[in-house]
């Protein structure tokens, strides 16, 4: 009986200390808003919105100390309308779905859905609105479909050496040509005390087996910011060239018929943020549409907007954009979730985080 109880106590150390080197975290945001938009062909439009700051979702994070410096951890996140309560029609975890090793010295590499180095650059660190509200810089950049995330993806990460860190990703188009509807995609970043910089480059092999050749778009994209102390200011450059490579304009905003993406187009926004009390904080950025084809269908973008923090996970904001197309872009404002309908839109709303 004593052996018993002695071998009940070391199976119950064992066990805590295996329980003790797992762990699985249960996140979120609440994001809901009233979004006022206008100039759109459909007229004026006031509705109330999920996700216009940051889009709603609910994520299980999980690790596992495996020793050696060498863990394994996975995420589960799933996007849902916290104004309707409805879940995402594309998937129970379409925003990232992926597991993987990470190691101290040899870096991540992770198998999954996951973001791609373009959007990350973009934004955590080229958009002062954060790829959010009304001044998202998606509006303009080519950030929309399969350019945010990669499905089928193998993913790797460096470990930061003197600041610099490298991302490699692949995603396999799965198809009976190994070409069609692969994407590729790499980074490069650069962080020092004030200072965040990255270089990205995307590749998208937009083509399908059995249909008609669409193409392939290539994006480079050059994001930074600095943080001045009572200012930070942000940077970004992206270059666009090839097939759905581009931010693709509303096709019924304002006219009749369909408005093709630009083949081949530059964009450039320049932006800050600064804080305002203890809690407050203005956001701002321009941003220039350059469509290097004849057409020549230009597109610039104002926006401001302003947050305040009720708590450490609750915020309020409001934000305005307008967007100025040139000889028949149409180009719309939208938020975080949404395409927009109209060139102007007006935020109010409200995220919680968990």
């Amino acid at each position: 009986m004593k052996k018993t109880l002695i071998s009940l106590a070391v199976l119950g150390a064992v066990s805590g200390v295996a329980h003790a080197q797992s762990s699985v975290t249960i996140y979120g945001i609440v994001d809901a808003g009233l979004v006022s938009e206008r100039g759109g062909k459909a007229g004026n439009v006031t509705k109330v919105t999920s996700g216009v700051g940051s889009a709603s979702r609910i994520g299980f994070r999980g690790t596992e100390d495996l020793g050696g410096g060498l863990s394994a951890v996975f995420t589960l996140e799933g996007g849902f309308a916290a104004d309707t309560g409805v879940g995402d029609a594309a998937g129970l975890f379409q925003r990232q779905s992926f597991v993987g090793l990470v190691s101290k010295d040899a870096g991540a590499l992770t198998l999954g859905r996951q973001y791609s180095p373009l959007y990350n650059a973009l934004s955590q660190v080229a958009d002062p609105f954060g790829a959010g509200l009304a001044g998202s810089a998606k509006n303009l950049f080519a950030a929309s479909g399969g350019n945010v995330r990669y499905s089928n993806a193998v993913n790797y990460k460096s470990p930061a050496l003197n600041g610099f860190a490298v991302e490699l990703q692949y995603g396999l188009g799965e198809q009976s040509q190994a070409k069609a509807g692969r994407q590729l995609g790499a980074g490069l970043s650069y962080e020092n005390g004030p200072l965040k910089a990255r270089l990205a480059y995307n590749n998208r092999n937009n083509n399908t087996v059995g249909a008609a050749p669409v193409g392939i778009g290539h994006n480079t994209l050059f994001a930074a910011n600095y943080d001045f102390g009572k200012v930070k200011a942000f940077f970004a450059y992206e270059d666009d060239k090839g097939a759905l490579s581009s931010a693709i304009p509303n096709p019924t905003a304002y006219t009749a018929a369909a408005v093709a993406s630009s083949k081949d187009s530059d964009t450039t926004l320049v932006g800050l943020t600064a804080p305002v009390g203890a809690n407050g904080t203005v956001i701002a950025s321009y941003i220039h549409k350059d469509d290097n084809e004849a057409a020549n269908r230009d597109a610039d973008q104002w926006a401001l907007g302003y947050s305040y923090a009720l708590s450490k996970r609750t915020s309020t904001y409001v934000a305005y954009a307008k967007i100025k197309n040139k000889r028949g872009a149409s180009y719309t404002v939208g938020n975080n979730s949404e395409v927009g309908t109209g060139d102007k839109a007006f935020n109010l709303g409200i995220k919680h985080t968990f």
